[in-house]
């Protein structure tokens, strides 16, 4: 297979839903009446939908059959054990705490372990990660490779945590750091995967300073390709036996089932220390349901249990991160600046390189991706200076950088709607001299990106 430059996706379509053809005064129209805010347009008013890869995929024949098996037992459903089994196939961590999906995770496990004068270090933490340690009280502080922090830099483990600056900061806060993240991929840095080598390097800084490790394992199957292609000695192995060793150096993580779940609902918080994980399980009671469900339905966990068993299927891997370089390789011979290399879930687009006349402060990723849904309906997602750029003390800098992700939801569109985004992109670029920067009117105080309302500035 690998002789033919053609992608073809490794699936048939079996059901189909229609996608509503909109004009460009439909989409005028409907920026004004969000805000300019993406995430408040009406989703029969997008054309490609590359908001987010999370819970936005297509559910496979066998996970569909799956549901069919759900158990809605309050307690101790086959369904739970099902998802039990599945997870620990790949993640043998000793508890297994089902949740909704992953920013309950990350709420409950911080809720338990972080607050005032905590300090929590990730590769990079991305928002809902983030907010949950803020809202704590506790900082949340990102310490990625330097090479990470350049969206043009050449590097093939670009997610990479920067162990020396690891070890200072566990040096300089005895005590005070609860727990290391790493994010695997580094989504807020591109998608970007994270070796094995740096894993273990990391885990043995955690070792010296008696601190532990827990993996953002969102999208850990594309890190594990990205290993067996990337990293000396890896091609040989198993992508289960990658993702087992990945999950043998942590010492739990937390899981957003609607991304390498495959999954429109579900996570889990997993872990080893008894003690967490009882304090973890009472604040789950309180909030999501009881232990074996965790505010999820038995058929969901069912669809997860096949979910897991699907993602690591090398073919389906192959496909998705060789569809996913398909469009990274055409924007970048349209000359469009990008992230790279590209990453697994997404390509994201450097709206700051891009824009330069832009002051980030007025937001250029917010600029370009509303530019790409008025000319053609496509929805992208900043991940910049709107995201990124509040403090919790209310000042605001610019963000390390300011991108526009296009994520690609899992086994959903095809290669021709793949064409037609690079074609809007590609013409949206000849012509960004020509767009203006927002100006926020409206925001909350966390996770403004969500809700905030903006209007254009004056050209």
């Amino acid at each position: 297979m690998d002789r033919w430059r053609t992608i073809i996706e490794p699936f048939r379509i079996h059901s189909v839903e229609p996608i509503r053809l909109t004009t460009v005064e439909e989409r005028d129209a409907a920026l004004g009446a969000a805000g300019w805010n993406l995430f408040n347009i009406h989703a029969d008013d997008v054309l490609i939908d590359l908001l987010t890869d999370s819970g936005t995929g297509a559910m496979s024949r066998d996970q569909w059959a799956a549901i069919q098996h759900g158990d809605e037992s309050y307690a101790g459903s086959p369904s739970w054990f099902a998802f039990l089994e599945s997870v620990q196939s790949l993640f043998p961590f000793k508890h297994v705490i089902p949740t909704h999906q992953g920013r309950a995770a990350e709420k409950i496990l911080f809720s338990s372990i972080a607050g005032p004068g905590k300090i929590v270090p990730n590769n990079t933490h991305f928002d809902t990660t983030r907010a949950n340690v803020e809202a704590t009280g506790a900082e949340a502080v990102d310490l990625v490779i330097a090479e990470g922090r350049d969206p043009s830099a050449i590097h093939p483990f670009k997610g990479n945590m920067d162990v020396a600056a690891l070890d200072d900061l566990l040096t300089a806060r005895p005590g005070d750091v609860p727990v290391v993240f790493v994010t695997i991929t580094n989504n807020s840095g591109g998608g970007q995967p994270v070796s094995l080598e740096n894993l273990r390097a990391v885990r043995a800084v955690c070792d010296r300073h008696d601190v532990p490790l827990f993996l953002d394992g969102c999208r850990f199957a594309e890190n594990a390709w990205f290993i067996k292609l990337r990293e000396p000695g890896q091609a040989d192995r198993s992508i289960p036996d990658i993702v087992r060793e990945m999950a043998s150096l942590a010492d739990g993580m937390t899981m957003s089932a609607k991304k390498d779940g495959l999954a429109n609902i579900g996570g889990w918080l997993a872990m080893n220390d008894d003690a967490v994980a009882e304090r973890c399980r009472n604040v789950l009671i309180l909030t999501e349901g009881y232990v074996t469900y965790g505010g999820l339905a038995g058929r969901d966990l069912e669809a997860i249990a096949q979910g897991l068993r699907e993602v690591v299927d090398e073919d389906y891997l192959r496909y998705r991160i060789r569809s996913t370089a398909y469009l990274g390789e055409a924007l970048d011979r349209a000359g469009v600046p990008l992230v790279k290399p590209f990453g697994g879930h997404a390509v994201y687009l450097d709206a700051r390189a891009l824009l330069p006349h832009i002051d980030p402060l007025q937001y250029p990723g917010q600029s370009l991706a509303v530019a790409l849904y008025r000319e053609g309906g496509i929805r992208g997602c900043e991940i910049g200076t709107v995201m990124f750029g509040r403090h919790p003390d209310g000042s605001e800098s610019p963000a390390a950088m300011d991108l526009v992700r296009l994520a690609i939801p899992r086994r959903t569109y095809t290669q021709s709607h793949v064409d037609y985004v690079i074609e809007v992109v590609a013409w949206v670029a000849e012509r960004a001299a020509s767009l203006t920067g927002m100006r926020i009117v409206q925001a909350p105080p966390a996770l403004r990106h969500f809700t905030a309302r903006f209007e254009p500035l004056p050209s």
